[in-house]
């Protein structure tokens, strides 16, 4: 079986890497896709948050990391996938979630989504929320992991 889990991974957080370790169990083979989306101006290029993914995730040998454009289910039905993992840190996360469940289905129905629920330490984090609070001085010390805090400091300052 092959899963994706899907998004802009601005930077990459531990709530990230506690997805991509639940979803490397439920898969043969687990694709973390990147979405390339250029008018949300990120703060990584796709190439080097997807070289912080490789890094973070060497630990999952049956995790591989790309990055697409254009409908998440046209992707996965290129990259033979059947199951999209989706996190859900909260209720906020879960109206906008399901309804992207209900439109993938209708695009592709042999392609079910998975919800996983984030663990209740990364409920509160968001990429968004990481880079808010590291370009205003505070810390990100577990949050995210150190070498992405690292890339962090060279991107920001």
């Amino acid at each position: 079986m092959v899963a994706i889990l899907a998004g802009s991974f601005d930077p990459l957080t531990n709530g990230h890497l506690d997805l991509i370790a639940r979803g490397s169990r439920l898969a043969d083979r687990l694709i973390v896709a990147i979405l390339r989306n250029e008018s949300k101006s990120p703060l990584f290029s796709v190439e080097e948050r997807a070289e912080m993914i490789r890094e973070a995730a060497a630990a999952w040998p049956n995790v591989e990391v790309d990055s697409f454009e254009g409908l998440l289910v046209d992707f996965a039905t290129q990259r033979g996938a059947t199951m999209l993992i989706r996190g859900l840190r909260g209720v906020s996360d879960y109206e906008y979630e399901r309804e992207m469940s209900l439109m993938n289905r209708r695009l592709a129905p042999s392609i079910d989504t998975v919800f996983l629920l984030a663990d209740a330490q990364h409920s509160f984090v968001s990429s968004k929320l990481v880079k808010e609070v590291f370009r205003l001085g505070g810390s990100v010390e577990g949050l995210v992991p150190s070498f992405v805090a690292e890339r962090l400091k060279r991107a920001v300052c």
